[in-house]
Protein backbone atom coordinates (compact mmCIF):
# COMPACT_ATOMS: atom_id res chain seq x y z
CA UNK A 1 0.00 0.00 0.00
CA UNK A 2 1.52 3.36 -1.03
CA UNK A 3 2.04 5.85 1.75
CA UNK A 4 0.15 8.43 2.97
CA UNK A 5 1.16 11.84 1.81
CA UNK A 6 2.23 14.80 4.12
CA UNK A 7 0.21 17.79 3.47
CA UNK A 8 -0.87 21.29 4.22
CA UNK A 9 -4.84 21.57 5.15
CA UNK A 10 -6.67 24.67 6.42
CA UNK A 11 -8.70 22.29 9.11
CA UNK A 12 -11.55 23.56 11.08
CA UNK A 13 -11.31 21.99 14.51
CA UNK A 14 -14.89 23.06 15.83
CA UNK A 15 -18.09 24.54 14.69
CA UNK A 16 -17.65 27.94 14.08
CA UNK A 17 -14.25 27.75 14.36
CA UNK A 18 -11.30 29.58 12.92
CA UNK A 19 -9.00 28.20 9.24
CA UNK A 20 -6.32 26.65 10.75
CA UNK A 21 -3.08 25.61 8.56
CA UNK A 22 -2.46 22.02 9.97
CA UNK A 23 -0.16 19.34 8.62
CA UNK A 24 -2.49 16.27 7.74
CA UNK A 25 -1.66 12.57 6.21
CA UNK A 26 -3.69 12.66 2.76
CA UNK A 27 -4.37 8.72 1.61
CA UNK A 28 -3.28 7.58 -1.76
CA UNK A 29 -5.64 7.74 -4.33
CA UNK A 30 -7.43 4.52 -4.62
CA UNK A 31 -8.54 3.08 -7.61
CA UNK A 32 -11.61 5.73 -8.44
CA UNK A 33 -9.52 8.46 -7.05
CA UNK A 34 -7.32 11.24 -8.20
CA UNK A 35 -4.68 13.20 -6.74
CA UNK A 36 -4.51 16.83 -7.19
CA UNK A 37 -2.09 19.40 -6.43
CA UNK A 38 -3.88 22.79 -5.48
CA UNK A 39 -3.09 25.61 -7.42
CA UNK A 40 -5.98 27.91 -6.72
CA UNK A 41 -9.36 27.65 -4.44
CA UNK A 42 -12.12 30.07 -4.61
CA UNK A 43 -13.56 31.49 -1.19
CA UNK A 44 -17.65 30.34 -1.71
CA UNK A 45 -19.91 31.61 1.06
CA UNK A 46 -20.83 27.71 1.61
CA UNK A 47 -16.96 27.73 3.08
CA UNK A 48 -18.21 29.70 5.22
CA UNK A 49 -21.61 28.44 6.33
CA UNK A 50 -21.27 25.05 6.27
CA UNK A 51 -18.80 24.39 9.74
CA UNK A 52 -21.28 26.81 11.49
CA UNK A 53 -24.17 24.01 11.05
CA UNK A 54 -21.91 20.66 11.27
CA UNK A 55 -22.03 18.68 14.44
CA UNK A 56 -19.12 18.73 16.29
CA UNK A 57 -18.87 14.66 15.51
CA UNK A 58 -17.57 15.69 12.22
CA UNK A 59 -14.86 17.98 13.06
CA UNK A 60 -12.35 18.60 12.41
CA UNK A 61 -13.06 18.96 8.82
CA UNK A 62 -11.38 20.43 5.67
CA UNK A 63 -13.92 22.84 3.70
CA UNK A 64 -12.99 23.89 0.20
CA UNK A 65 -14.59 23.19 -2.98
CA UNK A 66 -13.59 25.37 -6.27
CA UNK A 67 -10.32 23.93 -6.36
CA UNK A 68 -7.82 23.95 -9.37
CA UNK A 69 -5.08 22.69 -9.83
CA UNK A 70 -2.68 20.08 -11.58
CA UNK A 71 -3.23 16.06 -11.35
CA UNK A 72 -0.09 13.86 -9.57
CA UNK A 73 -1.76 10.42 -9.41
CA UNK A 74 -4.39 8.38 -11.03
CA UNK A 75 -6.23 5.51 -9.92
CA UNK A 76 -5.95 2.52 -11.68
CA UNK A 77 -10.08 3.03 -12.63
CA UNK A 78 -10.24 6.69 -13.52
CA UNK A 79 -10.50 7.25 -17.49
CA UNK A 80 -9.87 10.34 -19.21
CA UNK A 81 -7.49 12.19 -16.96
CA UNK A 82 -3.72 11.85 -16.96
CA UNK A 83 -0.76 12.41 -14.71
CA UNK A 84 0.15 16.52 -15.58
CA UNK A 85 -3.26 18.10 -16.74
CA UNK A 86 -5.12 20.96 -15.34
CA UNK A 87 -8.40 20.44 -14.13
CA UNK A 88 -11.08 22.13 -12.18
CA UNK A 89 -12.97 20.29 -9.26
CA UNK A 90 -16.78 20.86 -9.05
CA UNK A 91 -19.18 18.78 -7.23
CA UNK A 92 -20.11 15.27 -6.93
CA UNK A 93 -22.55 13.17 -8.39
CA UNK A 94 -23.26 8.92 -8.68
CA UNK A 95 -23.82 9.32 -12.29
CA UNK A 96 -26.01 6.24 -11.57
CA UNK A 97 -29.23 6.81 -9.98
CA UNK A 98 -32.70 8.23 -11.81
CA UNK A 99 -31.66 11.98 -12.07
CA UNK A 100 -28.43 11.50 -12.52
CA UNK A 101 -29.31 9.31 -15.75
CA UNK A 102 -31.61 12.25 -16.79
CA UNK A 103 -28.86 14.44 -17.13
CA UNK A 104 -29.92 16.48 -13.84
CA UNK A 105 -26.80 15.82 -11.81
CA UNK A 106 -26.94 18.18 -9.35
CA UNK A 107 -29.94 16.36 -8.00
CA UNK A 108 -28.21 13.39 -7.46
CA UNK A 109 -29.93 11.24 -5.09
CA UNK A 110 -26.36 10.66 -3.81
CA UNK A 111 -25.51 14.17 -2.97
CA UNK A 112 -25.47 14.70 0.27
CA UNK A 113 -23.34 11.67 1.21
CA UNK A 114 -21.04 12.63 -1.99
CA UNK A 115 -20.82 16.01 -1.59
CA UNK A 116 -21.17 17.06 2.64
CA UNK A 117 -20.69 13.84 4.65
CA UNK A 118 -16.88 14.71 5.31
CA UNK A 119 -16.27 10.83 4.21
CA UNK A 120 -16.15 8.85 1.28
CA UNK A 121 -19.53 6.85 -0.06
CA UNK A 122 -18.09 3.49 2.01
CA UNK A 123 -17.91 5.52 5.09
CA UNK A 124 -14.17 5.81 5.54
CA UNK A 125 -12.10 9.16 6.01
CA UNK A 126 -8.90 10.39 4.09
CA UNK A 127 -7.00 12.47 6.44
CA UNK A 128 -5.13 12.42 10.00
CA UNK A 129 -4.26 14.76 11.53
CA UNK A 130 -0.08 14.66 11.23
CA UNK A 131 1.37 16.66 14.16
CA UNK A 132 1.18 18.05 17.67
CA UNK A 133 -1.59 16.33 20.50
CA UNK A 134 -3.97 16.23 17.45
CA UNK A 135 -1.86 13.41 15.49
CA UNK A 136 -3.68 10.45 14.13
CA UNK A 137 -6.77 11.63 14.79
CA UNK A 138 -9.45 12.00 11.83
CA UNK A 139 -9.66 14.80 9.66
CA UNK A 140 -12.89 14.89 7.74
CA UNK A 141 -12.84 15.45 4.28
CA UNK A 142 -14.13 15.12 1.20
CA UNK A 143 -16.34 18.28 0.87
CA UNK A 144 -17.82 18.42 -2.47
CA UNK A 145 -15.48 15.40 -3.28
CA UNK A 146 -12.19 17.43 -2.72
CA UNK A 147 -11.82 19.43 0.65
CA UNK A 148 -9.17 21.79 -1.62
CA UNK A 149 -8.73 24.22 0.81
CA UNK A 150 -5.46 22.36 1.33
CA UNK A 151 -1.99 21.78 -0.86
CA UNK A 152 -3.42 18.35 -2.13
CA UNK A 153 -6.96 16.88 -2.72
CA UNK A 154 -8.19 13.51 -3.55
CA UNK A 155 -10.92 13.73 -6.07
CA UNK A 156 -12.70 12.00 -8.44
CA UNK A 157 -13.15 11.55 -12.67
CA UNK A 158 -16.84 12.71 -12.29
CA UNK A 159 -15.88 16.10 -10.77
CA UNK A 160 -12.57 16.76 -12.49
CA UNK A 161 -12.96 18.71 -15.82
CA UNK A 162 -9.42 18.56 -17.68
CA UNK A 163 -8.81 22.41 -19.37
CA UNK A 164 -6.56 23.73 -21.52
CA UNK A 165 -2.89 23.84 -19.37
CA UNK A 166 -2.56 27.41 -20.97
CA UNK A 167 -5.62 29.17 -18.94
CA UNK A 168 -4.67 30.79 -15.84
CA UNK A 169 -5.79 28.05 -12.82
CA UNK A 170 -6.44 31.19 -10.73
CA UNK A 171 -9.27 32.58 -13.00
CA UNK A 172 -11.13 29.25 -13.64
CA UNK A 173 -11.48 28.31 -9.89
CA UNK A 174 -15.06 30.28 -9.35
CA UNK A 175 -15.80 28.12 -12.27
CA UNK A 176 -16.04 25.21 -9.86
CA UNK A 177 -19.46 26.40 -8.25
CA UNK A 178 -20.27 30.29 -7.55
CA UNK A 179 -19.82 31.32 -11.71
CA UNK A 180 -20.85 27.81 -12.44
CA UNK A 181 -24.04 28.62 -10.56
CA UNK A 182 -24.77 32.31 -11.33
CA UNK A 183 -24.18 31.45 -15.18
CA UNK A 184 -25.70 28.03 -15.54
CA UNK A 185 -29.34 29.45 -13.77
CA UNK A 186 -29.48 32.00 -16.86
CA UNK A 187 -28.07 29.61 -19.88
CA UNK A 188 -29.43 26.09 -18.10
CA UNK A 189 -32.69 27.45 -16.45
CA UNK A 190 -34.21 30.59 -17.89
CA UNK A 191 -32.53 30.20 -21.33
CA UNK A 192 -34.10 34.26 -21.58
CA UNK A 193 -34.43 35.67 -25.41
CA UNK A 194 -32.96 39.00 -25.84
CA UNK A 195 -36.03 40.44 -25.67
CA UNK A 196 -37.00 39.17 -21.90
CA UNK A 197 -36.07 41.11 -18.68
CA UNK A 198 -34.07 40.23 -16.24
CA UNK A 199 -33.39 41.52 -12.20
CA UNK A 200 -30.79 39.97 -9.68
CA UNK A 201 -30.91 40.50 -6.00
CA UNK A 202 -27.43 40.51 -4.81
CA UNK A 203 -24.50 41.59 -6.92
CA UNK A 204 -21.81 38.88 -5.40
CA UNK A 205 -20.15 36.58 -7.75
CA UNK A 206 -22.90 34.24 -8.32
CA UNK A 207 -25.00 37.18 -8.79
CA UNK A 208 -22.74 39.09 -11.18
CA UNK A 209 -21.97 36.17 -13.21
CA UNK A 210 -25.85 35.81 -13.67
CA UNK A 211 -25.57 39.45 -15.66
CA UNK A 212 -22.67 38.88 -17.11
CA UNK A 213 -24.51 35.00 -18.53
CA UNK A 214 -27.21 37.20 -19.67
CA UNK A 215 -25.75 40.11 -21.15
CA UNK A 216 -23.64 38.25 -22.90
CA UNK A 217 -26.60 36.40 -24.15
CA UNK A 218 -27.83 39.46 -25.81
CA UNK A 219 -30.48 40.30 -22.94
CA UNK A 220 -31.28 43.57 -23.19
CA UNK A 221 -33.05 44.74 -20.16
CA UNK A 222 -31.05 43.71 -17.18
CA UNK A 223 -31.84 45.13 -14.05
CA UNK A 224 -29.30 44.72 -10.55
CA UNK A 225 -30.31 45.66 -6.74
CA UNK A 226 -27.51 46.12 -4.54
CA UNK A 227 -26.87 48.24 -1.83
CA UNK A 228 -22.91 48.04 -2.22
CA UNK A 229 -22.27 51.11 -4.53
CA UNK A 230 -19.16 49.47 -5.87
CA UNK A 231 -21.33 46.20 -6.72
CA UNK A 232 -23.51 48.30 -8.36
CA UNK A 233 -21.00 50.15 -10.43
CA UNK A 234 -19.82 46.53 -12.06
CA UNK A 235 -22.79 46.09 -12.58
CA UNK A 236 -23.59 49.33 -14.73
CA UNK A 237 -20.36 48.36 -16.54
CA UNK A 238 -21.95 45.36 -17.91
CA UNK A 239 -24.89 47.68 -19.48
CA UNK A 240 -27.22 46.97 -16.08
CA UNK A 241 -29.25 49.24 -14.89
CA UNK A 242 -28.87 48.84 -11.03
CA UNK A 243 -30.78 49.83 -7.82
CA UNK A 244 -29.61 51.12 -4.26
CA UNK A 245 -32.59 49.54 -1.79
CA UNK A 246 -31.43 51.67 0.71
CA UNK A 247 -32.50 55.20 -0.47
CA UNK A 248 -35.06 56.96 1.94
CA UNK A 249 -37.88 58.14 0.37
CA UNK A 250 -37.50 56.16 -3.30
CA UNK A 251 -40.04 54.09 -4.35
CA UNK A 252 -40.19 50.45 -3.16
CA UNK A 253 -37.80 48.36 -5.17
CA UNK A 254 -40.54 46.35 -6.57
CA UNK A 255 -42.20 49.55 -8.09
CA UNK A 256 -38.99 50.16 -9.58
CA UNK A 257 -38.16 46.96 -10.99
CA UNK A 258 -41.64 47.23 -12.96
CA UNK A 259 -41.32 50.41 -14.01
CA UNK A 260 -37.79 49.82 -15.66
CA UNK A 261 -38.74 45.89 -16.94
CA UNK A 262 -42.41 47.79 -18.56
CA UNK A 263 -44.38 46.04 -16.06
CA UNK A 264 -42.25 43.03 -14.52
CA UNK A 265 -39.58 40.99 -14.87
CA UNK A 266 -39.30 37.92 -16.86
CA UNK A 267 -37.25 36.55 -14.87
CA UNK A 268 -35.80 37.09 -11.10
CA UNK A 269 -32.77 35.66 -9.18
CA UNK A 270 -31.78 35.82 -5.99
CA UNK A 271 -28.60 35.20 -4.07
CA UNK A 272 -29.33 37.07 -0.89
CA UNK A 273 -31.39 34.28 1.07
CA UNK A 274 -32.70 37.30 2.88
CA UNK A 275 -36.41 36.26 3.41
CA UNK A 276 -37.86 40.00 3.06
CA UNK A 277 -35.50 40.22 -0.41
CA UNK A 278 -37.28 36.86 -1.85
CA UNK A 279 -40.35 38.72 -1.35
CA UNK A 280 -39.22 41.90 -3.31
CA UNK A 281 -37.79 39.64 -5.93
CA UNK A 282 -41.22 37.71 -6.36
CA UNK A 283 -43.14 40.91 -6.24
CA UNK A 284 -41.12 42.32 -9.09
CA UNK A 285 -41.88 39.79 -11.65
CA UNK A 286 -44.59 40.49 -14.13
CA UNK A 287 -47.56 37.85 -14.82
CA UNK A 288 -45.76 34.05 -15.01
CA UNK A 289 -42.53 35.48 -14.16
CA UNK A 290 -40.03 32.89 -12.66
CA UNK A 291 -38.41 33.73 -9.41
CA UNK A 292 -35.09 31.05 -8.68
CA UNK A 293 -33.87 31.51 -5.51
CA UNK A 294 -29.79 30.48 -4.80
CA UNK A 295 -29.20 31.72 -1.80
CA UNK A 296 -28.01 29.81 1.24
CA UNK A 297 -28.80 31.03 4.81
CA UNK A 298 -32.08 31.76 5.95
CA UNK A 299 -34.19 28.39 6.94
CA UNK A 300 -37.82 29.76 5.88
CA UNK A 301 -39.62 32.30 3.20
CA UNK A 302 -42.50 34.31 3.12
CA UNK A 303 -44.11 34.08 -0.39
CA UNK A 304 -47.15 35.94 -1.65
CA UNK A 305 -49.89 33.72 -1.78
CA UNK A 306 -52.41 36.30 -3.11
CA UNK A 307 -49.52 37.56 -5.66
CA UNK A 308 -48.53 33.96 -6.62
CA UNK A 309 -51.99 32.59 -7.04
CA UNK A 310 -53.42 35.64 -9.01
CA UNK A 311 -50.60 35.92 -11.79
CA UNK A 312 -49.12 31.97 -12.14
CA UNK A 313 -45.79 32.89 -11.21
CA UNK A 314 -43.18 30.37 -10.48
CA UNK A 315 -40.88 30.31 -7.43
CA UNK A 316 -38.20 28.01 -7.14
CA UNK A 317 -34.51 27.08 -6.35
CA UNK A 318 -31.85 25.46 -8.53
CA UNK A 319 -28.80 23.87 -7.43
CA UNK A 320 -25.88 24.37 -9.40
CA UNK A 321 -27.92 26.16 -11.77
CA UNK A 322 -28.98 23.09 -13.28
CA UNK A 323 -25.57 22.18 -14.65
CA UNK A 324 -23.28 19.42 -15.08
CA UNK A 325 -19.94 20.50 -14.61
CA UNK A 326 -18.43 18.16 -17.33
CA UNK A 327 -20.36 20.34 -19.67
CA UNK A 328 -20.91 23.42 -18.28
CA UNK A 329 -18.11 24.30 -16.93
CA UNK A 330 -16.34 23.94 -20.37
CA UNK A 331 -19.35 25.78 -22.39
CA UNK A 332 -18.55 28.71 -19.99
CA UNK A 333 -14.80 28.25 -20.82
CA UNK A 334 -15.39 28.34 -24.40
CA UNK A 335 -17.74 31.67 -23.87
CA UNK A 336 -15.22 33.20 -21.63
CA UNK A 337 -12.60 32.85 -24.60
CA UNK A 338 -15.46 34.21 -27.43
CA UNK A 339 -15.81 37.31 -24.71
CA UNK A 340 -19.05 36.68 -24.27
CA UNK A 341 -18.57 35.45 -20.47
CA UNK A 342 -16.54 38.44 -18.62
CA UNK A 343 -16.02 37.76 -15.24
CA UNK A 344 -12.16 37.63 -14.78
CA UNK A 345 -12.36 41.06 -13.20
CA UNK A 346 -14.63 39.72 -10.36
CA UNK A 347 -11.68 37.40 -8.96
CA UNK A 348 -9.15 38.98 -6.52
CA UNK A 349 -6.45 36.46 -5.68
CA UNK A 350 -5.10 35.98 -1.86
CA UNK A 351 -2.31 33.96 -0.69
CA UNK A 352 -3.68 30.79 1.13
CA UNK A 353 -2.14 32.64 4.43
CA UNK A 354 -4.44 35.67 4.25
CA UNK A 355 -7.52 33.91 4.00
CA UNK A 356 -8.89 35.72 7.03
CA UNK A 357 -8.35 38.95 4.94
CA UNK A 358 -9.98 36.99 1.99
CA UNK A 359 -13.44 36.49 4.35
CA UNK A 360 -13.27 40.14 5.92
CA UNK A 361 -13.31 41.50 2.31
CA UNK A 362 -15.78 39.81 0.92
CA UNK A 363 -18.21 40.54 4.19
CA UNK A 364 -17.63 44.11 3.65
CA UNK A 365 -18.02 44.14 -0.21
CA UNK A 366 -14.47 44.93 -1.12
CA UNK A 367 -13.65 42.81 -3.11
CA UNK A 368 -16.48 40.29 -5.47
CA UNK A 369 -15.18 36.69 -5.57
CA UNK A 370 -11.87 36.32 -3.49
CA UNK A 371 -9.85 33.09 -4.78
CA UNK A 372 -6.71 31.49 -2.50
CA UNK A 373 -3.43 30.85 -4.08
CA UNK A 374 -1.02 28.36 -2.87
CA UNK A 375 2.89 29.63 -3.27
CA UNK A 376 5.69 27.72 -4.17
Amino acid sequence: MTEPLCTTALVVNEPGGDFVFTDVHLEAPRADEVLVRIVATGLCHTDLTVPTMLPAEMMPTVMGHEGTGVVEQVGADVAGIEVGDHVVISFRSCRACGPCEEGHVGYCEQALLLNYMGMRADGSTTMTAAEGDRAGQTVFGNFFGQSSFARHALAYADNCVVVDKSLDLTRLAPFACGFQTGAGTVLNLLDPAPGDSLVVFGAGGVGLAAVAAARGRGVETVVVVDPLAARRAIAEEYGATAIDPTVDGAPAVEEQVRSLTGGGASYAIDTTALPAVVLQAQRSLRNRGMLVALGLGAPEYTIDAIDLLSTGKTVRSSVEGESDPLVTIPELIALREAGKFDVDHLVTTYPFERIADAIADTKSGLVVKPVLVWGE
